[in-house]
């Protein structure tokens, strides 16, 4: 029996499932708001929640924690991008890299306050297609 067991499904594997809301989780904390279907905000919503009561713990081992959840890739710079590393130009990191940075620098501390509900979900209209319930889902300001 399935007593207790609280994970929205949404129709994937396992595997597809995690890659997906790692991949969606990027997503928001760099733009801050992204447009996606109900069902998925809403279990978004509990992983993002989560991420940002990581970055305000912010030690090494929830900073692990988080790079873990999120799937980041650290890819090796090569000699060209790591001089222009050096020399103050961080837009040759890839964006896993940044992704890391604005979560423990800026929203971990925005949210320090804070003791939960850090996301808000908007619904929109139907989708086009397959009148799916598109939604706004963004951390709050």
């Amino acid at each position: 029996m399935r007593h207790g067991k609280d994970t929205f499904k949404i129709g994937r594997t396992a595997s597809h499932r995690r890659c997906m809301i790692a991949n969606m989780l990027k997503s928001l904390i760099e733009h801050g708001r992204i447009e996606t279907t109900e069902r998925k905000a809403k279990e978004l919503r509990r992983h993002a929640d989560h991420m940002i009561t990581l970055a305000k713990k912010n030690t090494l081992a929830s900073r692990r924690q988080a790079i873990g959840e999120l799937m980041i890739t650290y890819n090796a710079l090569t000699n060209k991008e790591a001089k222009e590393a050096k020399s103050g130009n961080l837009d040759s990191y890839n964006t896993d890299r940044k992704v890391i940075g604005k979560l423990f620098n800026e929203l971990g501390p925005r949210f320090i306050e804070r003791k939960g509900g850090y996301t808000r979900i908007i619904k929109k209209e139907f989708r086009v297609g397959d009148n799916a319930p598109i939604c706004l889902i963004e951390y709050i300001a």
